[in-house]
């Protein structure tokens, strides 16, 4: 069995190679994924995501969330382990750290999404939130739309969302710090958001023809980045079905509230992937995709990088 570190992980992963591992991925039978948590997302907790890839592989993402860690800066609040297993034989392949894995597959997931969704000439991409996913996103987002030339961030705290500013310029990224999100949102051709907000951050009624809207932050049914006439305008993509029917409130609420049925969430990742169900129907279709996440899309990765390593681990 071998061990795999975060720099392991990122000297062997792209984007490029990671979204097409993915998206082969989901033309493949449906992976049998299960969860379970000890705590709470507010404490303490333990979270254990176990997949099943019939045949191939299994893997069990141990993580950690103790948010109090940030207080000192010491420990990041989510720390995090993958195991791999051959799913011919039940034997243990690698055991990987998982920060990067996490990094790498949430942004993929984003990305495929906008592969299916984006408008080809897109140009313009409104990032609405600066934390440790921003970067990741934007990296994935620039990789399936090279026709992508702004980058605009909005965060609650300035002074993070020029922090990432900073990082992308140095990159030759053209990066600028908006304040009116309003404003921004009827300027923008892809909408990325990954915050904890719980108040609908992105309104439908600025959402432009053409526009794709990316929600990756909202992951309980109290958490939620855009609101109710977001999801009515738009053709309604997630993940997968399963993840975001689970507790997902921006796909939950807005059923609930009667703006949306589940009929109108009309896809998922397997459907794109095979073409079962058509994404984008003309250039001004605006189109909503919700990153719920998922052991599915860990074991994805965790194979991708031990196949990348396979001479390496022989």
């Amino acid at each position: 069995m071998h061990i795999v570190d975060d720099s392991e992980v990122n000297r062997v992963l792209t984007f490029p190679l990671l979204v097409e591992a993915i998206e082969a991925a989901h033309r493949r039978p449906k992976i049998a994924v299960r969860d379970g948590y000890l705590g709470d997302d507010k404490g303490q907790q333990l979270v254990t995501r176990s997949a099943v890839d019939a045949g191939r592989f299994m893997m069990t993402k141990l993580y950690t969330s103790f948010p109090a860690n940030l207080a000192d800066g010491k420990l990041p609040a989510v720390q995090a382990v993958c195991v791999l297993f051959d799913g011919s034989n039940g034997q243990p392949l690698a055991v990987m750290d998982a920060s990067e894995i996490t990094h790498w597959k949430t942004a993929a997931d984003s990305a495929l999404g906008a592969k299916h969704l984006a408008r080809s000439d897109a140009e313009t991409l409104l990032v609405v939130g600066a934390g440790e996913m921003a970067h990741w996103l934007v990296r994935g987002h620039r990789t399936v739309r090279p026709s992508l030339r702004r980058v605009q961030i909005w965060n609650r705290t300035t002074a993070r969302a020029q922090e990432l500013a900073a990082v992308l310029e140095r990159e030759g990224i053209a990066a600028d710090v908006v304040t009116d999100l309003d404003a921004a949102t009827r300027e923008a051709d892809i909408i990325t958001t990954c915050t904890r907000s719980r108040q609908p951050l992105i309104k439908g009624a600025n959402l432009r023809p053409g526009t794709h809207l990316d929600l990756v932050g909202g992951f309980t049914p109290e958490t939620r980045e855009a609101d109710d006439e977001a999801a009515k305008r738009s053709r309604v993509f997630v993940d997968r079905r399963e993840s975001a029917f689970d507790g997902v409130g921006d796909i939950l609420q807005p059923i609930a509230s009667g703006a949306i049925s589940e009929n109108d969430v009309l896809g998922d990742h397997y459907d794109l992937a095979t073409g079962k169900v058509a994404g984008r129907l003309s250039e001004d279709d605006i189109t909503f995709f919700k990153n719920a996440g998922g052991g599915h899309l860990d074991l994805m990765t965790c194979e991708t990088v031990f196949r990348a390593l396979g001479k390496e681990l022989r």
